[in-house]
């Protein structure tokens, strides 16, 4: 008899492990997601944003019979999930897959239990992108606030549309927990000449609004910018609220073991909400590591299948006036006794850099030129001892390490 498995949550995590799933004669499933939509590739959400993609194209396949609804208590007990609609949903195990919720600052004029002022959006979900897509028009006056990842998505794919972005960064530079100060300022170039007014050490204290719409930022150093619409994006954090009220461990995400097994055995937890080995990822490739080994644990029960882990490399391709495409991997700031190779061109605006630690790749960035990526991410997973080659080898065009 197939055993009943109901997973909270249609995002990367969710949907893959539904679509592992399916082919099983041993698993049923049922998916809940609050999202009215079909689900989609999130990473993809800012090519919708800059029209260059319908909010169609970035579907995923279907994965199966899904309750647009929210999940509103789980009781362990029962083995039961009921939900916003009324139902009750009965599993023999229960798959926790529900995200991440955006960082909201405490900011002087917005409360977040009030609801956001209009015009202030967060950048998370499809609504979140329809709204975005409907405030935005050309020479909006557009304030995005943070410069990691995602905000400088944001800020690139708004200059797209012809707003007037401005993008208030604290940090002293874009991306800097990914990038390297040369390569932040390559990515700040290229914003740049988008149009994009980059300010960095740039701390916002307050968003001034009339009649509860917002008209500006305003700066801790007294200064203020016109805003028609402000977009936070200032990191993400777990959605942990209803494995915690289910009496679940919870520290930063979920805790999961190996397996990816709750305090309680028949439930579960994957994707940015999981917290393994004291790490939560918030990124596609590991949600996407996360359901494979679920989905096999779950209908091979012999299965020695473990979790232990997943190394992260971030792909990024800025569009517009001279495309630039980022890759990032491990950890690019060399310590003492490292050795780094650099290659830059500043006419092409090219720059790649490796670290090496006692034989071993440890980390690198790629910007403008990633024929080596590949091979130089091989490297890198496989943490074996390079060969003995000169290590301006692991740069060039020939394919890097075997």
């Amino acid at each position: 008899m197939a055993q009943q498995i109901v997973v909270i949550g249609t995002g990367t995590a969710g949907t893959a492990l539904a679509r592992a799933l399916a082919a099983s004669e041993h698993a049923e499933v049922t998916l809940i997601g609050e999202e009215p939509h079909a689900p989609y590739n999130r990473v993809l959400l800012a090519e919708v944003l800059a029209g260059r993609y319908a909010p169609e194209v970035i579907a995923l396949p279907s994965p199966g019979r899904i309750h647009h609804t929210r999940a509103t208590r789980i009781d362990r007990a029962a083995k039961q999930v009921h939900t916003a609609d009324g139902a009750t949903l009965t599993y023999d195990r229960l798959v926790l897959a529900t995200g991440s919720n955006p960082v909201l600052p405490p900011l002087r004029g917005m409360s977040p239990r009030a609801g956001l002022p209009d015009g202030v959006h967060a950048f998370r979900t499809m609504d979140d992108c329809l709204a975005l897509n409907e405030a935005v028009a050309k020479d909006t006056r557009a304030v995005v606030i943070g410069g990691g990842l995602l905000g400088v998505s944001a800020a690139r794919a708004l200059a797209q549309r012809g707003a007037q972005v401005v993008l208030a960064q604290q940090g002293e530079r874009l991306m800097e927990r990914q990038l390297d100060p040369t390569a932040s300022a390559l990515v700040r170039r290229h914003l740049t000449a988008l149009g994009v007014e980059v300010h960095t050490e740039c701390r916002v204290r307050g968003l001034g609004t009339t009649d509860d719409r917002v008209r500006r930022v305003e700066l801790a150093d007294g200064y203020s910018l016109g805003a028609d619409v402000v977009v936070i994006a200032c990191g993400v954090r777990p959605r942990i609220t209803l494995a915690q009220e289910a009496g679940l461990d919870v520290r930063r995400g979920i805790v999961v073991d190996d397996e990816l097994r709750t305090s309680d055995p028949y439930v579960h937890a994957i994707g940015d909400c999981a917290e393994h080995a004291g790490r939560t990822y918030g990124l596609a490739t590991p949600a996407l590591e996360q359901a494979a080994t679920l989905a096999e644990l779950l209908t091979q029960p012999e299965s020695k299948q473990r979790y232990t882990g997943t190394r992260t490399l971030t792909r990024l391709t800025l569009n517009g006036t001279g495309p630039l495409d980022l890759a990032t991997f491990g950890d690019p700031d060399p310590l003492p006794g490292d050795d780094v190779v650099r290659l830059a061109d500043a006419t092409r605006g090219t720059y790649r850099k490796v670290v090496v630690r006692e034989d071993r790749l440890v980390g690198g960035v790629l910007l403008g030129e990633l024929a080596t990526v590949g091979a130089l991410a091989r490297a890198w997973e496989a943490d074996e001892e390079l060969p003995q080659a000169p290590l301006l080898h692991l740069l060039t065009n020939d394919g890097g390490p075997a």
